[in-house]
């Protein structure tokens, strides 16, 4: 008994750890989506993470999409490797919902968060814009969401 409450209790600091750990994403890009709407429901879980997609700051060099730098202001999205496809999902919409509040938000891919060099498989990092649109505080730094093709 007194295993299986200390292997359940590891577990569960595991899964708060990896919560809370900062991504090192690479990313970066802009443009505008629609705004927030109600949670259509679904989609696959991920952590969000906040990224600056603007020269010089944290999140790396150019959006893989396309070679440029992007707005905080915009709409955007870097996905893990995995999900990035090989940029077969390079400048598609992708519904983010909010774990917290319901609340949903369309965005649009630009680059890659690079899961061979540091970003970890489950991440959806996103402009600040988008944490503003689904009402979160940026200081937080990393939220659970679920995300889907819109």
């Amino acid at each position: 008994m007194a295993r299986a409450k200390l292997a359940f209790l590891a577990a569960a600091a595991a899964v708060l750890l990896l919560l809370l750990a900062p991504s090192r994403a690479v990313a970066r890009h802009h443009h505008r989506a629609p705004a927030v709407s109600p949670n259509k429901g679904g989609g696959t879980r991920a952590v969000m993470t906040v990224n600056g997609f603007e020269k010089g700051q944290e999140g790396g060099g150019p959006a893989a999409c396309d070679g440029h730098y992007h707005s905080n202001g915009d709409l955007i999205a870097a996905l893990s490797t995995g999900w990035f496809a090989g940029g077969r999902r390079c400048h598609k919409p992708i519904r983010i919902t909010s774990a917290h509040n319901g609340r949903s938000v369309v965005a649009r891919v630009v680059d890659e968060c690079d899961s061979r060099h540091g970003c970890r498989t489950n991440v959806v990092d996103t402009s600040k814009a988008v944490w503003d649109a689904l009402g979160l505080d940026t200081n937080v730094g990393v939220v659970p969401v679920t995300w889907s093709d819109a």
